[in-house]
């Protein structure tokens, strides 16, 4: 199997210590979302490989030489200020810290996520040309490929619409970040690709492609992996073993805090030595190994 480390919540960010715990111990324990008293044992020895995906990778960083795992790192980085991304670190760190991971893995291993776009009077399609070229002029060398999308219309966003002021991309605000975005990647030997979208860029030289695809699966696991029936993006099956409503970032446009509310409690909840990222073992729980 492959974990997905996480699409639910930011793992590597918040969780750190409890995940080294669960490679320590040697399983995991992941509650099923729509069915909370369905959970799946995850034994260590059966990951064949780990896609993180992360805002801020700098606390596992000093831990990566001890997971014997093939890895990739898919880290989103993006422009918005506290505005948007109330907690999110200073880029600055986090952009080191992308460099840091491109020394220890190899720069074909790690991926940015420019994503999601989204337009405003802030935040406009000049000023996102403006910060796509600062970003890759300060990572040239150590990224081969950036993963942009546009912001879809979470229960969240609509939640912060007033905040967000959100400005529908027009063809022409499409034309225009298709054409600069590629030459700024090509001209800082980057490929770029949208990731499951409906605005198709790659008549300006984007790459359409899936986040992981069964080809990328392949070269890290030498494995053939079936497409993952829960979603229809186009990726290969992977285990997320992640919590909704957990994320400490608070980014307004985020579809995996869709009940803020209940975030203190479910971080109030945590154990760092519990087998499960939230709460405990319930008298209830029907608990089954999973193999893929």
């Amino acid at each position: 199997m492959i974990l997905n480390i996480s699409g639910r919540t930011d793992i590597v960010a918040f969780y750190t210590p409890w995940l080294m715990n669960r490679f320590e111990a040697g399983e995991i324990l992941v509650r099923n979302p729509f069915y909370p008293s369905q959970v799946s044992k995850i034994l260590i020895e059966n990951v064949d490989a780990i896609v993180f995906c992360t805002k801020n990778p700098l606390p596992i960083i000093k831990y990566l030489p001890s997971i014997h795992k093939p890895m990739i790192f898919q880290v989103t980085l993006t422009p918005y200020h506290k505005d948007i991304e109330p907690f999110v670190p200073d880029k600055s760190k986090i952009i080191e810290g992308i460099k840091e991971i491109s020394k220890l893995l190899g720069q074909e291993k790690v991926y940015v996520r420019y994503d999601p776009i989204l337009l405003n009077e802030k935040y406009t399609v000049e000023y996102h040309i403006r910060a796509f070229e600062r970003m890759c002029s300060l990572l040239k060398g150590y990224v081969n490929h950036i993963i942009v999308s546009f912001i879809d219309d979470y229960k969240n966003v609509r939640n912060h619409y007033d905040e967000l002021k959100l400005k529908n991309p027009t063809h022409e605000d499409l034309k225009k970040i298709g054409i600069h975005f590629f030459d700024i990647a090509n001209k800082n030997n980057m490929t770029v690709q949208t990731c499951y979208e409906k605005e198709d860029l790659s008549q300006y030289g984007f790459i359409k492609d899936v986040c992981v695809s069964r080809k990328l699966a392949f070269e890290l696991t030498q494995k053939h992996y079936k497409l993952w029936s829960a979603r229809d993006c186009g990726c290969i099956e992977m285990v997320d073993i992640g919590v909704y409503n957990t994320c400490h970032h608070y980014c307004k446009y985020c579809y995996a805090n869709y009940d803020e509310k209940k975030i203190h409690e479910n971080i109030m909840d945590h154990d760092e030595h519990s087998p499960f990222l939230i709460g405990h073992a319930k008298p209830d729980d029907i608990v089954k190994e999973r193999f893929k």
